[in-house]
């Protein structure tokens, strides 16, 4: 348990102490452009970490859940390219007493990060923006704000549970890599006794190769003077037979 809770203790740190630079870049809210209806638009970005696919179904489900604005469309499109979400006629009192149609885009700046756009207006011709719409402007800010508040959190839970799950995975694997080991070295000590079980066999099987070789020799011996007998023996037979 203490190993567990130090390897998740180090997965957090790593996290949060990132660069100066990429911290300021992540979950701060920025101004900037997107292209939309082959247009630029003035709208409000925020990266976070995660993937841009689970982002975007997290601030669908996000808007759904704290505004019960439904964003439509909006798949992902390959790396650094999105189609947008779109709702239109949404009511978002938080932005405006009006109807407004809202507009997102996300986007994977890395394979680890994803950047959300948000942007929108009263209608189809006009885009709140600083200038001209500051009050809306400001609200769009502070949404998206919000939406970043919750992310990160989130991020941070998942980073826990991926590395508990590959904390896991290593747990499983040293004690299959344990029990290899001791299946090893106990077949190890199997062939070891066997290897000197046959030693000692072929030891033995020289031992009798050297016997039976001279009592091969010795029969040699033993073969002739059997044979000398035969055929004297033959020979009286055959002379006892002559004499009848």
């Amino acid at each position: 348990m203490l190993k567990f809770t130090s390897s998740l203790l180090l997965v957090l740190l790593l996290t949060v102490a990132r660069p100066p630079r990429a911290a300021a870049q992540l979950y701060d809210v920025r101004a900037g452009t997107v292209s939309h209806e082959k247009r630029e638009r003035p709208a409000l970005k925020v990266q976070v970490d995660g993937s841009a696919n689970d982002t975007r179904s997290y601030f669908q489900d996000w808007m759904k859940d704290g505004y019960n604005v439904r964003f439509k469309g909006g798949g992902i499109a390959g790396l650094g390219k999105s189609t947008t979400l779109t709702a239109k006629q949404a009511s978002v009192s938080t932005l405006s007493g009006k109807l407004v149609n809202l507009y997102a885009t996300v986007i994977a700046p890395t394979d680890s990060t994803a950047e959300v756009a948000l942007f929108g207006g009263l209608d189809d011709n006009t885009f709140f923006d600083e200038t001209g719409s500051p009050t809306e402007y400001g609200a769009m800010r502070t949404l998206l704000q919000s939406f970043a508040s919750a992310a990160r959190p989130r991020a941070y839970r998942a980073a826990i549970d991926e590395a508990g799950k590959k904390l896991r995975e290593a747990e499983r694997d040293k004690e299959k890599l344990e029990r290899n080991v001791q299946q090893r070295r106990a077949s190890t000590v199997s062939n070891l006794k066997r290897i000197e079980d046959l030693k000692k066999e072929n030891t033995q099987n020289k031992q009798q190769v050297s016997q039976d070789s001279v009592r091969l020799l010795q029969n040699v011996d033993v073969r002739r003077a059997a044979d000398l007998r035969l055929q004297q023996r033959r020979a009286r037979l055959s002379a006892l037979g002559q004499k009848n």
